[in-house]
């Protein structure tokens, strides 16, 4: 049969055709949700580069004046001003944490900054001189790492939203080209043995009418030679003659009854 590489390998029966549209219409809906997967997460994809974009814009004002708010500072407290800073320092006072957000079933990690530490804890630094402007900076670098941040965020869920598009992608085209086809393939394959078994079944059907016909009239032709051999031993029987001769007799009075006319 053409195309019997683009089938599966199955035995034709009324069973395994039911079995094949089964999968057939299982096919069908997974392809349909598959591909609703895959357009809410290219919407969401696509949101996502937007906010990167975006973010990246911020980033460089925010890295820009948290480098100036470095140099303000450093000017007026002085170089010294790095050993003050990492005195009065014991811990990271900016800390981040990780969770998961749930996009059509693609789990994507989240990142957000929280603050542990006593904002007045570090009031008293450069009191001396220049506290003004390292609090400035300190505020300035704090905005910028909460970018960084949701930057860092963002270009990971971006990297994650990237992988599980290529992956669903795949597998929408997998159902439409290859098990669809093959699937669908398998089904004619079936539904053209059963009419062949059919159309079998039919032929032998007839030819064994046929058959029992001719027996039939083998049989009747054989009961009215009997019927005849009777008569015509009775005809003998009766008239004392011979039964070639009541044959004779028979014959010709056969012969007779078709002639009349009504």
């Amino acid at each position: 049969m053409s195309g019997g590489q683009q089938r599966l390998n199955v035995v034709p029966t009324v069973t395994m055709l039911g079995v094949m549209k089964a999968r057939l219409v299982g096919a069908t809906r997974g392809h349909a949700l598959l591909k609703k997967k895959s357009d809410a997460l290219t919407v969401q994809f696509r949101q996502i580069l937007k906010e990167i974009v975006s973010t990246k814009e911020s980033m460089g004002d925010m890295m820009r004046a948290s480098s100036f708010a470095l140099a303000e500072a450093k000017y007026v407290a002085g170089d010294s001003v790095k050993h003050v800073v990492l005195q009065n320092v014991r811990s990271a006072s900016l800390r981040v944490r990780s969770r998961q957000e749930n996009i059509a079933g693609v789990r994507l990690p989240k990142f957000e900054h929280f603050s542990e530490s006593d904002p007045s804890k570090s009031d008293l630094t450069g009191l001396a001189r220049g506290g003004q402007q390292v609090q400035l900076c300190r505020a300035a670098y704090a905005r910028a790492i909460e970018v960084l941040v949701e930057l860092a965020s963002l270009q990971t869920s971006f990297l994650t939203l990237d992988e599980a598009i290529k992956t669903t992608n795949r597998r929408v085209n997998a159902l439409e080209s290859v098990v669809k086809p093959r699937i669908e393939n398998t089904i004619s394959y079936i539904k053209g043995e059963l009419d062949e078994l059919e159309r079998e079944d039919f032929f032998r059907l007839k030819k064994i009418q046929g058959y029992k016909k001719k027996a039939v009239e083998k049989q009747m032709e054989a009961a009215k030679g009997y019927a005849e051999e009777k008569r015509a031993e009775e005809m003998s029987l009766q008239k004392g003659i011979s039964v070639g001769a009541a044959h004779h007799l028979l014959d010709i009075g056969a012969e007779k009854d078709d002639d009349i006319i009504f």
